[in-house]
């Protein structure tokens, strides 16, 4: 993978009325690694992540999505994405390493036509996988719950999908892998990548600044069955799942926080070169696009977290 540009999706912050069940039920429900833990926040990463976070939890009256961040290689690809976003007429704002927090890199913020917050950072603090980089083991011992190894995707919802869409494929410089087309030929729902997989962020049709979930990566369908026995184990509610979808051609199960943040873990899909051509899902069979298995969506399942 080139190092020009957005590497791939960094992290996300989330916000939860109760801290501290809420840090328990990430570290030992899905089984992140806390990384630091302030009064207000905490900082978690899956295990074999190597920079300082993917989520931070943030204790807020309200549940939803503060902001979410991309990571750029080289700090003159920072500069240069920023004046993108200046060019594009969205106002920008800079803040050097360690001020959001003490791993934080360089930040460039800004929000998107979407209305969501959007971070661009170079230089998070690195703190290692827990595995020697000389012969090391396959994972760490007493891994925990679910124990994903990384961050994979954000889905997002907004008015506009066409118009965002277009942002970022043309000022983030995304490109289209898969999207759902209504009878009239807007954009319902589309997915763009920088990591040559199926998606590192989608949106789908609804209120500006929607968070739908967000969804670590696991290994193959087993660890979805895995996960579904620790859901049931631990009396967390299943949203969906396990189940196929048609587009991105991924597996999934679909899952809440005690606050009522939606979480997926997710797996397959195929690889996407940059010349390849985008796949088309018509409204029609839009639900089959979403649930291979059922060919439909249930309408609590296209519910809003804001």
């Amino acid at each position: 993978m080139s190092s020009q540009g957005i590497l791939r999706l960094s992290h996300a912050e989330v916000r939860v009325p109760d801290l501290e069940l809420a840090t328990a039920y990430y570290a030992e429900v899905v089984g992140l690694v806390v990384t630091r833990t302030e009064t207000n926040r905490t900082f978690l990463k899956g295990w074999d992540e190597h920079q300082h976070h993917s989520l931070i939890l943030s204790e807020e009256p309200t549940y939803g999505l503060n902001n979410l961040a991309f990571k750029v290689m080289e700090l003159p690809e920072l500069d240069r994405l920023a004046e993108r976003v200046e060019s594009a007429g969205i106002a920008t704002e800079r803040f050097e390493p360690e001020v959001l927090n003490p791993a934080s890199g360089t930040v460039v913020r800004f929000t998107a036509p979407s209305g969501h917050v959007i971070d661009l950072e170079h230089g998070q603090a690195q703190v290692g996988n827990g595995l020697s980089l000389i012969n090391p083991p396959p994972a760490p011992a007493e891994l925990k719950g679910m124990h994903p190894p990384r961050l994979d995707h954000i889905f997002l919802l907004c008015e506009d999908v066409d118009a965002i869409t277009d942002f970022f494929r043309n000022v983030l410089e995304f490109r289209l892998t898969e999207q759902i087309l209504a009878d009239d030929g807007h954009q319902l729902t589309t997915f763009l990548e920088r990591t040559h997989t199926p998606h590192d962020i989608a949106f789908l049709t609804g209120p500006d600044g929607g968070f739908h979930h967000l969804a670590y990566w696991v290994d193959e369908w087993n660890d979805l069955r895995t996960a579904a026995d620790t859901c049931a184990y631990h009396g967390v509610t299943i949203d969906a799942g396990p189940t196929r979808h048609g587009a991105t051609r991924g597996c999934g199960l679909y899952f809440f926080d005690p606050a009522g943040n939606r979480n997926e873990v997710y797996t397959g899909g195929y690889w996407f070169d940059p010349d390849d051509e985008p796949t088309t899902w018509t409204e029609a069979e839009m639900g089959r696009a979403i649930f291979t298995y059922k060919g439909q969506v249930d309408p609590g399942f296209m519910s809003v977290h804001s």
